[in-house]
């Protein structure tokens, strides 16, 4: 389980998946700019894009075998930049989402911290699983359904937009409980492995 290669290379900058991360990077700046000026059109197509970029560049890392340390690395980060954003901004134009959108950035920072305590012991993060990619596909329909409603008819239903959260928030709790039963397995094999060779 342990002594996993981490090594970096230069080509690793310019692969398809790594840019398709880039790009989920640079989408957050438009995001917030739309969304606070009530351009919700552009900032649906924003966050639309973006989950869509999440969505292939796993897809295209491993079809193109293209699988980089650095995409491991950037891709969590490039989700949590991108949902801590959106929540801001939810919460800004709905303030009594704040509990659900505390859970959901809570969930991130949980996954961060876990996902680092396997880096510092040298053990490989786990890959995407379903349940958490079901989580994030689920995030981005939300807020982009939330969005275009109110862009293209106006309906700003509290009811609907909180149901709609708390849907989202509960799998991505899900998301978090399975993530970190593998997670504490993976630490448990990987003591288990420095016993039998000690």
């Amino acid at each position: 389980m342990g002594g996993n290669n981490w090594s970096f290379k230069a080509s690793d900058l310019v692969t398809v998946p790594n840019i398709l991360t880039y790009l989920r990077f640079l989408l957050v700046a438009p995001f917030i700019f739309f969304f606070l000026n009530k351009n919700y059109i552009a900032a649906a197509l924003c966050i639309g894009f973006s989950g869509l970029s999440d969505c292939l560049d796993g897809f295209l890392a491993r079809k193109l075998d293209q699988v980089t340390s650095l995409g491991k690395i950037l891709d969590p980060i490039a989700d949590k930049v991108t949902l801590v954003s959106v929540a801001v901004c939810m919460v800004i134009y709905m303030p009594s989402l704040l509990p659900i959108m505390l859970v959901m950035i809570g969930k991130e920072f949980l996954m961060l911290l876990g996902g680092l305590i396997l880096l510092i012991m040298k053990i490989t993060p786990p890959p995407a699983r379903w349940y958490g990619k079901v989580a994030t596909v689920i995030f981005y329909l939300s807020v982009c359904t939330i969005i275009f409603l109110k862009a293209a008819f106006n309906i700003t239903n509290d009811m609907l937009i909180t149901v709609t959260f708390i849907v989202t928030a509960a799998f991505m709790v899900f998301a978090l409980v399975m993530y970190a039963a593998l997670i504490v397995k993976q630490i448990k094999a990987e003591k288990q492995e420095n016993r039998s060779i000690n």
